[in-house]
């Protein structure tokens, strides 16, 4: 456990050292400004024309839209930070340093999975606490559940970087990126288009959404988060005209237990993968 925890704080303290830490600051501090110039314009310009159920309707798109970037700034910066960390050790000669002592290879991926699960999850926590706040000074709204909601997209932060260290322990570092990056996004994609058949009675359309949810469980994570930081209220008065599984910007429901508990052994079964994989690897 000593050695585990000791890579873990290598690791923090190495994607601490990385250009990709300025970079996602530098990201961070960029959205956080215009989404607070876009907030306080639509709250001065909007004045007394908007109902409290639109003006909280009108808060919690936005906020999601806003939530989505700071989602996909996270996923690019953990993929591409996992390659480098793990598969560019392994071809630097670094790792296999580290290994010619009594380190076992599970406990060394373990530390580092660890250090990048800190790192990426503290970064979306916290971003995503800022916009809030930015969000509720300028609009006055806050979230239902912002705890929860900041939660799934740690956990979502967790599934995309367990993906990119298991194709980085079979690939170079920057196709793993490309590829978790890739896929990140085509799960996306196909959960909008299997919302849209959702809300058209097209079950066969429908399935496509479910099914990239359980072959990738990001689009299924950031829809929990949607839905835990929109108004109940709000929503109820869209979907009653709407549909809101047609919108890529509002979650329908919340996430079940049984779903959660398949993200749970997702992320174990991957990580079960990439040790295997690991262990096997010509240093």
């Amino acid at each position: 456990m000593t050695t585990v925890l000791t890579i873990t704080a290598l690791t923090l303290r190495e994607a601490s050292r990385r250009r990709v830490l300025l970079a996602l600051g530098i990201l961070t501090v960029l959205l956080l400004a215009l989404s607070g110039w876009g907030f306080s314009r639509l709250a001065a310009e909007s004045g007394g024309n908007l109902t409290s159920g639109e003006a909280r309707l009108t808060a919690s798109i936005l906020l999601n839209l806003v939530m989505f970037g700071f989602s996909l700034i996270a996923a690019l910066g953990t993929a591409f930070l996992t390659g480098p960390t793990l598969a560019g050790e392994t071809e630097s000669g670094i790792a296999l340093t580290v290994l010619a002592r009594p380190v076992r290879r599970s406990a060394f991926l373990l530390g580092k999975w660890l250090g990048l699960v800190a790192f990426g999850s503290g970064f979306v926590v916290l971003a995503g606490l800022a916009q809030c706040l930015v969000v509720l000074v300028t609009t006055g709204y806050w979230p239902p559940n912002p705890a929860g909601a900041l939660a799934l997209l740690a956990a979502q932060t967790t599934v995309l970087l367990t993906l990119a260290m298991l194709l980085s322990t079979a690939i170079s570092p920057m196709a793993s990126g490309v590829v978790a990056v890739g896929l990140f996004g085509t799960t996306w994609v196909a959960g909008v288009v299997g919302g849209i058949g959702a809300s058209l009675g097209n079950d066969s359309i429908a399935r496509i959404g479910t099914l990239s949810r359980i072959f990738l469980p990001t689009d299924g994570l950031w829809r929990g988060a949607m839905h835990a930081f929109q108004d109940p209220s709000a929503l109820g008065e869209f979907t009653a005209d709407e549909g809101a599984n047609a919108f890529p910007f509002l979650g329908a429901a919340s996430l079940s237990p049984a779903y959660l508990a398949w993200v749970v052994l997702w992320v174990a079964m991957l990580w079960g993968l990439a040790a295997l994989s690991f262990s096997r690897k010509d240093l």
